[in-house]
């Protein structure tokens, strides 16, 4: 027997500042932060929530056991891919208006469902964010 996943759940983010990340994430994105209660007397935590999809936000110093945390946690080390219906312009637009620089786009890259438009920029740690749209509209 073997096991094969059908979709993602979840991810974590390893974060400088849990506030300014938030921040981003939702004003650029348009992500809904929420605070979760991770159970067993641990504190609330925060996540963004988007889609079917949630991302964790955690403190680059959080500690290992308490937060259950990867063996490297290092700000700014994420690369990721967003979908949005926006177009590249639009998104272009959006990016500018908030003062956001673009760090190249609109460009074709492969996305799992075929050819991408995207553009990349970088949050407040650095990470990599891609925001795409597919070439025949489809979200």
């Amino acid at each position: 027997m073997s096991v094969t996943v059908h979709a993602l759940d979840h991810l974590v983010i390893n974060v400088a500042d849990v506030a300014r990340s938030a921040a981003w994430y939702q004003k650029i994105l348009g992500m809904e932060v929420k605070m979760f209660d991770p159970g067993e007397g641990k504190p609330k935590r925060a996540s963004l929530v988007f889609g079917d999809q949630k991302i964790n936000v955690r403190p680059k110093d959080a500690d290992k056991v308490e937060w259950f945390t990867a063996d490297h946690e290092t700000p700014g080390s994420e690369d990721l891919c967003f979908l949005t219906t926006s177009s590249p312009e639009e998104v272009v637009a959006h990016l500018k208006a908030n003062g956001v620089a673009i760090e190249e786009g609109p460009v074709a890259r492969q996305g799992a469902r075929g050819t991408l438009r995207s553009v990349y920029c970088r949050d407040p740690d650095g990470s990599l964010i891609e925001i795409s749209s597919y070439a025949d509209g489809a979200g």
